[in-house]
């Protein structure tokens, strides 16, 4: 699988001025790519040909266009290249039905990174201190080839480094990529698994995550960050547009969104890395998001939580981690029972479930994942034992599992819905 683990770069003033030059200089290439691109007519060949006869113009842009020398040729091929990778990323768009349109050329705050491809790098970790290491750029304007970086973390075992990413956030801060191809480890043969290693997860607003072993975990307070980015983006609105002023805010403003950013992503990476090294198969709602995000109201919480990001994590930890990621309906998991599997409507106030039916009572979240684990189960195609104890619980209160344990025999994979009497 391919791996690309990201490390702060910790460039010099003169090679931060050397990298933004090089920066410029790819953008430019992109946008007069994208200039002879747009005057080849469809139907002159493949949406690669007709790239790759772009590309091959680059040898004689040097010579009216002397800068491009000062570039290493990968890292110029690869910018063109881009243009096929934007265009498909874009119909991919379309097939879900978001309107689309045509790219545009990149400005210079839009067009952030540079790759070299192959070659044209070197990484020594052997030179300056502990959790040091610098990267050596062939043809970076300059004598400044060799940028620091901060490697927090060794890379893992691989033959080489496949491509190298220098991207400049926001923030004016630059971080380095490396893409290497890592062994992905096997995962558990279906018919190995113990219905034990297995959980079910719903995914909501209250509670960010509860899962089927009763385990409710809480959202991330992000409400300090919130008020500080709004008294910064107050600020901002009132300084002169593209003014110096204006400009140092718009980075403190991008500082805060990056720390928003950062914190989200970190909580999310540690989940997913717990779920997946602690099971051996993870079963989750396949949400549709989009939808939700329409909805009349609670956009904001909706959007903040990042449930797609979080099940993107998932699948990419489980790949890590050898875990199967089964994502399951999610359409009536909150109002059926987890007992007898009776559909009961609620309101999203009502945080208990229980059933006119058979009586179960559980929370609200902890009946969804329950249901998410059983439909799992199913879909993975798990056999396990009727014999088999299924631990729930009855609630005391709404927001955390804290009961006492009812041991139901069987599992709730397997329970028929009991009838009811018209």
């Amino acid at each position: 699988m391919m791996y690309s683990p990201r490390f702060r770069s910790l460039p010099t003033t003169e090679q931060r001025e050397a990298m933004d030059w090089t920066r410029n200089t790819v953008r430019q290439t992109y946008n007069h790519a994208l200039n002879e691109f747009n005057k080849i007519p469809e139907d002159a060949g493949t949406l690669r040909q007709r790239v790759w006869s772009v590309r091959d113009t680059l040898p004689t842009m040097k010579d009216w266009w002397p800068d491009l020398k000062l570039v290493y040729s990968t890292v110029l091929q690869k910018a063109v290249e881009r243009i096929r990778e934007n265009i498909q990323n874009l119909g991919k768009l379309k097939a879900k039905g978001y309107d689309v349109g045509s790219l545009n050329w990149k400005k210079p705050r839009e067009y952030r990174s540079v790759t070299y491809r192959q070659s044209g790098f070197e990484l020594d970790k052997k030179s300056g201190p502990n959790g040091r290491g610098h990267l050596v750029l062939k043809k970076l304007k300059g004598e400044t080839r060799k940028i620091p970086i901060r490697l927090h973390r060794d890379l893992p075992d691989h033959e080489q480094i496949k491509e190298v990413t220098l991207k400049k956030e926001p923030t004016g801060a630059w971080y380095v990529s490396f893409c290497i191809d890592v062994e992905e480890p096997k995962k558990p043969a279906i018919e190995d698994i113990d219905p034990e290693d297995t959980v079910g997860l719903d995914l909501g607003v209250l509670n960010f995550i509860h899962d089927s072993n009763g385990r409710s975990v809480g959202r991330l307070d992000l409400s300090d960050d919130r008020e500080r980015l709004e008294h910064e983006q107050r600020s901002l609105s009132r300084k002169e547009h593209e003014s110096k002023n204006w400009e140092k805010q718009r980075r403190r403003v991008a500082e805060v969104h990056a720390r928003m950013s950062n914190k989200k992503r970190d909580y999310k990476h540690k989940l997913a890395h717990f779920y997946t090294t602690e099971y051996d198969a993870v079963f989750v709602e396949d949400l549709n998001v989009r939808e939700m995000l329409e909805a009349p109201s609670n956009a904001r919480n909706k959007v903040e939580i990042g449930w797609r990001d979080f099940i993107t994590l998932l699948e990419h930890h489980g790949k890590k981690n050898g875990c199967h990621i089964v994502e399951v309906e999610p359409a009536g998991t909150t109002k059926e029972c987890a007992l007898c599997g009776v559909s009961t409507w609620k309101p999203l106030w009502v945080r208990e479930h229980s059933c006119p039916a058979c009586g179960f009572e559980l929370d609200r979240d902890f009946n969804a994942s329950l249901n998410v684990l059983s439909r799992g189960l199913a879909k993975l195609g798990v056999v396990h034992s009727e014999e088999t104890s299924v631990e729930t619980a009855t609630t005391v209160d709404t927001r955390n599992v804290s009961a006492s344990r009812v041991v139901e025999t069987g599992s709730p994979a397997l329970k028929e819905a009991t009838p009811v009497a018209e």
